[in-house]
């Protein structure tokens, strides 16, 4: 596995391309297996140029660490940048984690390199390379007025670093894993070890020092990420962020499905005015000629919410949708309207899960799956294998059963076939004659807490939600394929009579169809004109 001696630098070689060769070799002697176990997806060179290029410090003598770094090549991609906008860079301290014992003469090579390349340019590297756990080592920062433990002599006056760039592992942690126990100030339900580096990371900056990271952009939004949130946003102030509308191409090398963004925030005072720039490219292919646009902090994110979640939008229809959902004033709970999970987890109710109906011999109510829940439509019965369309109604059945009220259900997931994220269905009492329905967990169901929803509001409520203007809302914050309770909570919606009008609408003309949902909210809301504005 270490025999690299055939790696070699070429004449007049870059450091980042001598490492991105480095890592090639590397991936072709490890299994799949292997890099998904350690979360190990190297940045294609392109990538780690363009985060370098959003560093912007130049001083005589900076210190960097990379707490993530397989063969360096950011670490070298960003020195690169450092040296190219600077003539007066005299010295750099550079500290470095892998956990890859496998990793580390690659990295070493690389650095080696790294280091020759520099003394010819009459520039000095110290460099630091631990085997070791980046989160075990450092999660002390999270506590209050700790500082990171990161240098031996001469370094550890100042522990802090002037530059933090990483492409962290991704990969989910168990809540007993020493990582989470250790991170308890970053973790709100099953943590992604990727937020853990980032919160930890964003302590271990000095003032004004820049951290650039390239990660899943699922920490945006949703209740697993909450307390990361709240931690980071209140420590760095996001000055840009870059989006890959694809997700295959970012990380192609290694077959990577992942919505993925570059984020570049400083250690400084938190300011809702700042300027930031939201940028985003097709791919990886065109990252240097990207849609850029200009937003105030306080427009991507509100820190005076619960959720603290980021909006993201790449735009101008989106723009366009931000500027109309951000001055609605309501929540679902200002109606009195609540959200909550199918408390049916089907393999804990298998005894009472059935698929023909008996009548006469057992009480049953329908069962409702996420496959029986189209955009405006509700099919069931629909027949699929292990998805019984009935649940008994007894003693043991009772807790997870609901009342049979008006409702709307909504996909708890969606699949990378569907157009959409938001599928949701209404749902009419009078639809079966039972005193009960059941709904799966991968449902989310939508109803008035002690109350009734009326039909228009049942219908103008499922058109919103399954409308091109929600659908886009929605993804603006939103980039998996999860469609949250706590998320929906934290949504805004125009007021109720609004809603009724959608509802009633739709329900005159007698087409559930989307072309005319869409139709009649987008008049409503004047979507065309607003639009025109933004062109």
């Amino acid at each position: 596995m270490n025999n690299i001696t055939n790696v070699e630098p070429l004449n007049n070689e870059l450091p980042s391309d001598f490492s991105d060769r480095l890592g090639i070799y590397y991936t072709q002697k490890v299994t799949t297996k292997h890099k998904k176990e350690s979360g190990q997806f190297f940045t294609p060179t392109s990538i780690a140029r363009l985060l370098a290029s959003y560093c912007d410090l130049a001083e005589k003598r900076i210190r960097i660490l990379d707490p993530g770094c397989g063969t360096a090549i950011l670490s070298c991609a960003l020195i690169e940048r450092i040296v190219d906008a600077s003539n007066d860079i005299e010295l750099i301290d550079l500290v470095a984690y892998e956990t890859d014992p496998d990793l580390i003469p690659y990295s070493e090579k690389a650095f080696e390199y790294l280091k020759e390349w520099l003394l010819n340019k009459d520039i000095h590297l110290n460099y630091v390379l631990h085997l070791a756990d980046f989160v075990l080592e450092n999660s002390n920062v999270l506590k209050e007025n700790i500082s990171g433990n990161l240098f031996e002599e001469p370094w550890s006056v100042n522990p802090n670093f002037d530059i933090i760039i990483s492409n962290p592992p991704y990969f989910k942690l168990s809540k007993d894993d020493k990582r989470t126990l250790v991170s308890q100030e970053l973790v709100s339900g099953q943590p992604n070890i990727y937020s853990i580096f980032m919160g930890i990371a964003a302590k271990l900056l000095s003032n004004n020092g820049e951290l650039i990271f390239i990660t899943p952009r699922s920490f945006a939004s949703g209740n697993y990420f909450k307390a990361f949130r709240e931690l980071f946003f209140n420590t760095v102030q996001i000055e840009k962020i870059h989006l890959f509308n694809s997700r295959k191409d970012t990380f192609n090398r290694d077959n990577v499905l992942q919505e993925t963004v570059i984020i570049k925030a400083v250690k400084e005072k938190i300011d809702p005015n700042k300027k930031v720039l939201v940028s985003s490219s097709a791919s990886a292919k065109d990252i240097f000629t990207p849609i850029i646009k200009y937003f105030n902090s306080s427009e991507l994110i509100d820190l005076n919410s619960k959720e603290k979640i980021l909006h993201l939008p790449t735009s101008d229809k989106e723009e366009c949708i931000l500027n109309l959902v951000s001055n609605w004033d309501n929540f679902l709970t200002d109606f009195n309207i609540n959200i909550s999970t199918g408390p049916v987890v089907s393999f804990r109710a298998l005894d009472f899960i059935q698929n023909n109906y008996e009548n006469g011999i057992v009480f049953l109510s329908p069962l409702f799956w996420l496959h029986n829940v189209n955009k405006m439509i509700l099919e069931w019965p629909k027949q699929l294998k292990d998805k019984g369309q009935y649940i008994r109604i007894e003693s043991g059945s009772k807790s997870l059963l609901i009342s049979n009220r008006n409702y709307i259900f909504l996909r708890r997931f969606s699949t990378k076939d569907d157009k959409s994220r938001l599928i949701a269905a209404p749902y009419f009492c009078n639809y079966v004659k039972s005193d009960y329905i059941g709904v799966e967990n991968k449902l989310n169901y939508i109803y008035r807490k002690g109350g009734h929803l009326d039909r228009a509001e049942v219908v103008g409520l499922c058109a919103l939600l399954n409308s091109e203007l929600f659908d886009t809302y929605f993804q603006i914050f939103n980039g998996n394929v999860n469609v949250s309770a706590t998320e929906l909570r934290e949504m805004r919606f125009p007021p109720l009579n609004i809603i009724q009008e959608i509802g009633n609408k739709i329900i005159l003309s007698n087409d559930y169809s989307m072309i005319n949902v869409n139709s009649i909210v987008n008049e409503l809301f004047e979507l065309e004109v607003l639009m025109y504005k933004y062109e």
